[in-house]
Order: structure tokens, then C-alpha cells, then sequence
């Protein structure tokens, strides 16, 4: 079995190397992880991160951190131009948290978005509590291809994010008892769009809730998602193997 975690951050919180954490996670089957930047720094860091087998990355700066967006975008640039880089991201919108004004979010979005479209990558979707303003910034710009990471809305906003020809990515949150409602999207959505992800360190799932999450405990989400798609677990791990394979080339 190969699994895919399309959205980690390992080495990110300090209290474990990622090759420790890589280790781990092929032990676990998961063969294959990208790990995001957020800024400039961490960017860079996934970047070097390449040497370990099995191993993409992105260039991105978060929502939150668009404040930084003059310091930070011209090497997050340079480094998308990198060979090698296989997403722009992760960008978009948050409103649960209110440290970045909304205006400079989506200036950054939108810079992302043209970035994408100059260097046909995919672009990785951050978005909390912002579908309405976020998908009012993707309708309004030229179509890009990418992924709603660590995905948390209903049947109405991953139609949305469809149209948007979105993949939708799964993360711990899957696993938590109350969430019906995203058991029930991740049961409907077309077996072609949909993704696994940790975002390690963080959201580990229910069995690990107030543990570090990494990569090597993905395979738990997986196991919900072949549950409630009534799939097995090996074919659900090779329909999003091959899902982030052809999204990330």
C-alpha cells in the first residue's frame, strides 16, 4: 500500500526532525508527503526537505502571515521558480483569526493565483471561516487548479470549490464524532477530487486527540474515509495516491 499525505508540516514545531517524522511515516506506508510553506523561511525549509525520498513541497505564504507579504513574496517567488517546487501555496482567506486584515489577504491570494497560472502549478487553498469572500476572489480571477486543504464545509461549499475544479483534501477533523456532516461530503464527493492529508503537527485524529500529529498517523483518516465511502482501505489509498499524483505531477 502507498498513501500520500498531500499537506504536511514536518520539522515545523522543533520537537521532532523530519527525518524522524519521515522515518515514521514510511513505516506506516506513507510513502509519500508534501510539505507546505507558509513563508519565506519555511518554504525554503521544505525546499531542502527534497532530499528525503517521497518528499514534495510547496512555496507559499499563509493568509495570516500576508502582512509580510512585501518582506516575504520575492523569495517565495524565486523558490516557485525552483525546479522541483510541485504547488504554490498555502494561501487564501481566514476569518476565524484576525491578526491580517482581509484586504491584504486577498492582495496575496490573488498574487498567488497569478503566479499559478504563470507556472501552471497547482495552488494549495487555506481557508477558515472565509468561503464566501474566497470563492468571490476564485470566481473573479482566471481559473487555477489546486486543492481545499484540511477542507471543513458542507455539501454547499464543496460543490463550490468543484466548480471551481478544487480538489477537496481530507484531514484528522474526518475522524472526530461530531462531524457527520463531513463524513457525509467526503461519502459524496466525485472519487477523482478528493485527497488525505494530516497538516501535521497539527489535527492529529480522534485516537490521537491532544497528541503531535504527523504523517505516520494518516493512515487513521484514511481508514474513515474507505469506512465511509465503503471502500477497503488499500483501494481508498490508491484513489487519492493516484488523485495527488495527477494533481501535483
Amino acid at each position: 500500500m502507498q498513501v500520500y499525505d498531500t499537506h504536511c508540516h514536518i520539522g515545523l514545531d522543533g520537537k521532532a526532525t523530519p527525518d524522524d517524522d519521515h522515518a515514521r511515516a514510511v513505516a506506516a506506508e506513507v510513502t509519500a508527503m508534501l510539505v507546505v510553506g507558509i513563508d519565506a523561511t519555511t518554504s525554503r525549509e521544505a525546499c531542502a526537505l527534497a532530499r528525503l525520498p517521497g518528499v514534495r513541497w510547496s512555496a507559499g505564504l499563509h493568509p495570516n502571515d500576508s502582512v509580510r507579504f512585501a518582506e516575504d513574496w520575492p523569495a517565495i517567488v524565486a523558490l516557485a521558480r525552483t525546479p522541483g517546487c510541485a504547488a504554490l501555496g498555502e494561501t487564501g482567506m481566514d476569518c476565524f483569526r484576525d491578526r491580517t486584515p482581509l484586504d491584504q489577504q486577498e492582495r496575496s491570494l490573488r498574487e498567488h493565483l497569478q503566479l499559478a497560472r504563470e507556472l501552471s502549478l497547482p495552488v494549495i487553498f487555506h481557508c477558515r471561516d472565509a468561503f464566501a469572500p474566497m470563492f468571490a476572489v476564485l470566481r473573479d480571477a482566471p481559473s487555477v487548479h489546486g486543492v481545499m486543504h484540511c477542507f471543513s464545509g458542507g455539501r454547499a461549499e464543496a460543490e463550490q470549490a468543484l466548480d471551481l475544479g478544487l480538489h477537496l483534501s481530507f484531514a484528522g477533523p474526518l475522524t472526530y464524532p461530531k462531524n457527520d456532516a463531513l463524513r457525509a461530503v467526503a461519502a459524496w464527493a466525485p472519487a477523482d477530487r478528493i485527497l488525505v492529508e494530516t497538516d501535521a503537527p497539527f489535527l492529529p485524529p480522534q485516537r490521537r486527540r491532544g497528541q503531535r500529529n504527523e504523517p505516520a498517523y494518516l493512515v487513521e483518516t484514511l481508514q474513515t474515509l474507505a469506512q465511509v465511502r465503503g471502500a477497503s482501505l488499500a483501494d481508498a489509498a490508491a484513489l487519492t495516491f493516484q488523485n495527488a499524483i495527477r494533481l501535483f505531477g
